[in-house]
């Protein structure tokens, strides 16, 4: 059964791969208890025996999942993994736990008559600044202290212009970090939007164009839905970030040629000023769309400047002769001064750490 499934597809094929060594040297039985000291769940009836980490952790997908149902109830747990589902079901992991994730737990799961996923993804490591995470060097960052200084769209949108389908291992480059965010989010996309809506709301109400001015290159932006819809589905995040920039450049390079801040002081230009900045905004509109799955409170933010819900089918055809609303400020550029205050922090923690550690170890009264 595992070797079928191994080479069903449900693994990258470098993983199957991989697998296939363990079937090549023969599978061995698994030890599922430890001895105490050990963290985890205590084993009935066995004192100082606890069940192995990776046996109980797995099973601790389907456990907090059939508790998210217990808590709602139109949400069935055997719809997901009765044995017959036909529900669409992955894995995420790191490439150090793969031997557990696709070999013991679709063992476990076939032995319990329960589905296995239909695919368990695998990833490598993150990086910072090229190196191994350091705790000295304020570059081991908890997802708790990030949120204290940043917001987490930035680090979904860095990570999502990085990944692959691979497994390759993942640099965070703290001043590329910075760069990328700031040069694409905020000064290609935002930037559109804001070069634009100031026009439609002072001189038009709010009112964009009856008619697309540029049904050409709208259909070229619609056009790439697919391609990037497929990416997506791929797993090839990197690419469709390539393709949404590109087209990002396209737009802003548009904008650029047709200067409405110049025709805006002209005489008798209201019509074309107004078919001008409804361009503009209706390819913010597409890139937005495609930004959505990465970014979705930017995408609420600009769903509610838009005054429309953003939707892939959606993109198929311009908005037109519709009310925007006043825009506002969607997304803040980030302050380097903020991730240098993070790798403090981060810093601050692991020196708390070590000294609470150190004092644990101490005899009493010392």
């Amino acid at each position: 059964m595992l070797q079928a499934w191994t080479k069903s597809g449900a693994l990258q094929e470098e993983m199957a791969n991989k697998m296939n060594e363990w079937f090549e040297s023969g599978l061995q039985q698994w030890d599922i208890s430890r001895d105490a000291p050990y963290f985890g769940f205590e084993i009935p009836g066995e004192p100082g025996k606890y069940f192995y980490v990776w046996l109980d952790a797995p099973i601790g997908y389907m456990g907090s999942f059939k508790n998210y149902c217990n808590k709602n109830s139109d949400v069935d747990f055997d719809e997901y993994w009765n044995k017959d589902s036909q529900t669409e079901l992955y894995h995420f992991i790191g490439k150090d736990i793969v031997y557990f994730h696709s070999l013991f737990w679709p063992a476990m799961l076939e032995g319990a008559g329960f589905r296995k996923p239909n695919n368990v993804f695998v990833h490598g490591y993150v990086t910072v600044n090229g190196a191994k995470m350091s705790k000295s060097k304020g570059t081991f960052i908890k997802a708790s202290t990030y949120l204290k200084h940043l917001d987490p769209e930035c680090l979904r949108y860095y990570y999502a212009a990085k990944l692959n389908n691979r497994i390759d291992d993942l640099d965070l480059n703290l001043d590329d970090f910075v760069q990328r965010v700031n040069s694409d989010i905020v000064n290609k996309v935002v930037n559109l939007a804001s070069r634009n809506a100031g026009f439609i709301a002072k001189r038009f109400d709010g009112m964009l164009s009856a008619e697309c001015a540029e049904p050409a290159l709208y259909a070229e932006f619609a056009s790439a839905a697919e391609r990037i819809g497929d990416l997506y589905e791929k797993r090839e995040y990197s690419r469709a970030i390539r393709e949404i920039m590109a087209l990002a450049d396209k737009a802003n390079q548009y904008v650029d040629e047709k200067a409405p801040w110049v025709v805006a002081k002209e005489e008798g230009k209201d019509a074309e000023l107004q078919a001008i900045c409804t361009m503009g905004i209706n390819l913010f509109r597409v890139l937005m769309t495609y930004l959505k799955p990465v970014m979705p409170e930017l995408a609420e933010r600009t769903e509610a400047f838009l005054n429309e819900t953003l939707s892939w089918e959606g993109v198929a055809q311009p908005l037109t002769a519709h009310k925007v609303n006043t825009f506002k400020a969607l997304f803040s550029r980030i302050d380097p001064k903020n991730v240098e205050a993070m790798v403090e922090a981060s810093k601050e923690d692991a020196a708390a750490e070590k000294a609470a550690a150190e004092k644990a170890k101490r005899p009493a009264g010392r």
